[in-house]
């Protein structure tokens, strides 16, 4: 069987890497040109950066770092964090990110999206769900800014793969960021089973197994990794990290 795609997911909050723990108490991880050359060294198969705090700071993406990165990675580098206008995309595109990762704006203005989709193709646009799971209100999916989303998990994917046109969905799990407790396969099932563009599972990888049963029991069509990416093992300190693709693989 074929290995689907392992995505390392570096969160940068404007200054070095950091990570969270349900998208809270971010601890300090290191420079992100020094981990982007290791995951070189590692041939991963592409990479995600998200700027944390961009948007909550109302800031611009810090071209010039983003460049810097993009310059150094010798993979296929997707951002997010902080794009507000047609012309932030195109920036982007031309210092060398292939796809541009969008949450807080599709509420902002979806119309913009709509256009770079128009003008680059739905492949270089991925939507990002955080989502959360509710007592009294079941799940409940939600911009990366905090906001609550006025749909279902289902409407809102369905909204975002056909009205808005996007050529991927990240699923991330606020409840699973940073605990190493295995992705919330059930709830990526769900989204898998109702719309009909690919799906990058995110948040609470801790073994190779929970890739296995991801990618292949669940058949998300990506999995991206922060804490198995970042730390050598749950509690212990800080190693640049990338498991053997050989052994995530079922036969």
């Amino acid at each position: 069987m074929a290995l689907k795609r392992i995505i390392p997911c570096l969160l940068y909050d404007g200054l070095g890497l950091v990570k969270t723990i349900k998208f809270k108490n971010p601890s300090y991880i290191g420079d992100p040109i020094n981990a982007i050359k290791i995951y070189n060294e590692k041939e991963v198969d592409e990479l995600i950066v998200i700027d944390i705090n961009a948007s909550k700071q109302k800031r611009k993406p810090n071209f010039d770092k983003i460049a810097d990165m993009a310059s150094e990675a010798f993979m296929p580098f997707a951002y997010g964090g902080g794009v507000k206008t047609f012309d932030d995309f195109v920036s982007l595109y031309k210092i060398g990110i292939e796809k541009v990762i969008v949450n807080s704006l599709i509420q902002e203005n979806p119309e913009i999206i709509k256009k770079v989709i128009a003008h680059y193709g739905s492949q270089a646009v991925i939507a990002c769900i955080d989502f959360k799971k509710s007592m009294f209100s079941g799940i409940i999916p939600y911009s990366y800014i905090g906001n609550k989303i006025k749909m279902s998990l289902i409407d809102y994917a369905n909204y975002l793969s056909t009205d808005i046109g996007v050529g991927e969905l990240m699923l991330q799990s606020i409840d699973k960021d940073g605990t190493w407790e295995g992705f919330d396969d059930e709830i990526i099932s769900t989204i898998l089973n109702s719309i009909e563009i690919p799906v990058i599972a995110c948040g609470g990888c801790g073994s190779i197994e929970d890739l296995k049963t991801v990618l292949y029991k669940t058949n998300a069509n990506a999995a991206a990794i922060g804490s198995m990416a970042v730390y050598s093992k749950k509690g212990m300190g800080v190693l640049i990290n990338f498991p053997d693709r050989e052994k995530v693989i079922i036969e």
